[in-house]
């Protein structure tokens, strides 16, 4: 075997034993090794790859286990039969004429890359001063209680349980854990039958549109508001009214009285975190209940709330079922994970679980075991404990750089479960383009035009989260994009 054939640039934040095993197993199903000929020894390719010896003996008695290679006594390692012909693979070509080829363009009955969606870096990590919202910072989650969870899930009975198809049904154990350890914290008892696991939030409000809206149904919205739900409810052809909000979140008014349902973030509006007041908290659900109308109740992070005693959520006071409750563990365990859950009346819950079994019968099992486990170990509450008074801290110093380096600019009382500060720069300043000189200097923070449902929103706003941002970097972050805003606004 030539040296070329092993010539691996590692990779930085990977095993090298997993890089080798990786690239040798590839060269055997290539078919470019010699059959006839031994692998090379342990350590010749030990000193070729720069690494230790024992990694090499190690990932060959690996690749026997698995029946790649044969050990022959004496003469080495060699490729074992099995794999003796190179995979083989459909190399009829396929004409180059395309002139037959569909008009995708006219077959399209949604155009959803045509809406406007909020767009965030993928490579946000390389910024010094990442005030994004939405993502965490990565050296506070407990991996090692998440990995414990994981090999528990692969052992005993619990294996068993998720290794099957469900169906539709969900793993009984994180539904257990939502319905008696996530929903009691905001006030909410419910049955088993009243919920559905989801892959989120976008996933629970795609479920409802796709059973709920049509032409003639008509949805308001927070404005400013998620535009990710706006975007759902409109490829369905809901009837959009957008209502306006305040420093006490959306306002409560006769403009609501046509509406068939009513999508709100009342713990912390999106984008701008005001608090639902309790009056209009009443008035909602007064207004609910005499207009036959059915509240959407997405209440995205309500478990990372600062607050001693948070306020419970609408569903706490649905006597008539007229709340549709949507939580998440995006937002308090991991962005990555997609795990949601929506509380509803049981027939609703039936239907959604239909379609779900429609479109990818259920979340993976696996995952939902995990995070069963995770919650039930009590990892769950112990990160959140530790979470909360980080993010107390950090919205502290916060609220202290934006007084000293941006005055004048907050627009409403930061509520003390938001994990952002939503931002009025002077009129005039027009955050897109601010946004791009803050990058070059380092910061990245969020236009706010893209909140804003109507057709011309405002220029001048963006929001500032800081659950991925180091606590040391907030107060020189909020300085060094004061100076991008004062070159912006003298140039």
């Amino acid at each position: 075997m030539n040296e070329h054939y092993l010539k691996i640039d590692f990779e930085p934040g990977r095993t090298l034993q997993d890089q080798i095993r990786e690239r040798l197993v590839a060269t055997i199903l290539s078919g470019h090794m010699p059959v006839d000929e031994p692998m090379p020894s342990s350590r010749r390719l030990a000193q070729q790859l720069g690494v230790s010896r024992n990694t090499v003996v190690l990932i060959y008695e690996q690749l026997v286990d698995a029946g790649y290679l044969v050990p022959k006594c004496r003469r080495g390692y060699f490729i074992a039969p099995a794999f003796h012909q190179a995979e083989e693979l459909c190399t009829e070509l396929v004409p180059d004429d395309s002139s037959d080829a569909p008009d995708w363009s006219t077959r399209f009955r949604h155009r959803p890359s045509e809406e406007q969606a909020i767009v965030k870096p993928n490579n946000w990590r390389a910024f010094e001063f990442p005030f994004i919202y939405g993502q965490v910072q990565h050296e506070f989650f407990p991996i090692e209680q998440w990995r414990d969870c994981a090999r528990k899930s692969m052992s005993g009975m619990s294996d068993r349980d998720w290794i099957h198809d469900s169906v539709d049904s969900d793993d009984a154990v994180l539904v257990e854990q939502i319905r008696t350890r996530l929903l009691p914290k905001r006030g909410i008892y419910a049955e088993a039958n009243e919920i559905l696991v989801t892959i989120g939030t976008q996933n629970s409000l795609y479920l409802l549109a796709n059973l709920l809206l049509g032409r003639k149904t008509r949805v308001a919205l927070e404005n400013p508001g998620f535009r990710d739900a706006r975007n759902i409810f409109k490829t369905f052809g809901a009837q959009l009214h957008l209502q306006p909000v305040d420093e006490e979140g959306i306002l409560v008014d006769d403009r609501l009285n046509s509406c068939d349902y009513i999508y709100v973030t009342p713990s912390h509006q999106v984008p701008t975190g005001a608090e639902l007041s309790t009056a209009r908290r009443r008035a909602l659900m007064q207004l609910a209940s005499e207009q036959d109308c059915i509240l959407i109740e997405d209440d995205y992070d309500a478990d990372i709330n600062m607050q001693l005693k948070p306020v419970p959520a609408l569903k706490a006071h649905d006597r008539d079922k007229r709340v549709i409750y949507m939580g998440s563990l995006s937002k308090s365990i991991s962005p990555g994970l997609r795990l949601g859950f929506m509380v509803a009346d049981e027939t609703l819950i039936a239907e959604a679980r239909a379609l779900r079994r429609l479109m990818y019968r259920h979340p993976p099992a696996n995952n939902q075991r995990q995070a069963a486990l995770f919650l039930a170990q009590g990892h769950y509450d112990t990160y959140l404990r530790k979470i909360r008074e980080l993010y107390s801290s950090k919205l502290e110093r916060m609220q202290s750089a934006i007084e000293r380096h941006l005055p004048g600019m907050n627009t409403v009382p930061v509520s003390s479960g938001a994990s952002s500060i939503w931002l009025e720069a002077p009129e005039g300043v027009d955050t897109e383009a601010l946004s791009w000189a803050a990058a070059r200097e380092g910061v990245l923070i969020e236009p706010g035009a893209v909140h804003f449902l109507n057709a011309e929103p405002p220029r001048n706003y963006f929001r500032l989260g800081f659950s991925a941002i180091a606590a040391h970097k907030i107060e020189p972050g909020i300085e060094r994009l004061s100076r991008s805003l004062d070159r912006f606004l003298s140039a």
